[in-house]
């Protein structure tokens, strides 16, 4: 489990996405999602950095 600073979520569609682009790889993910604070929790078998690849991919900047 780890968790990355998303930039951009000002909904549930946003989460949604996010959640989407994770699960295209890892059907299997748990992807949980805070508007307020732009935080993603991630229970993966992907690596952060490809997670982080995929979510970028999909819109949403992420940061460390």
């Amino acid at each position: 489990m780890f968790t990355l600073k998303v930039s951009g979520m000002t909904c549930g569609g946003c989460i949604n996405a996010v959640t989407r682009a994770v699960q295209a790889q890892d059907p299997q993910a748990q992807v949980q999602a805070d508007l307020a604070t732009q935080i993603v929790t991630l229970e993966t078998t992907l690596t952060p950095e490809l997670a982080a690849e995929l979510i970028t991919d999909a819109g949403f900047p992420v940061s460390q």
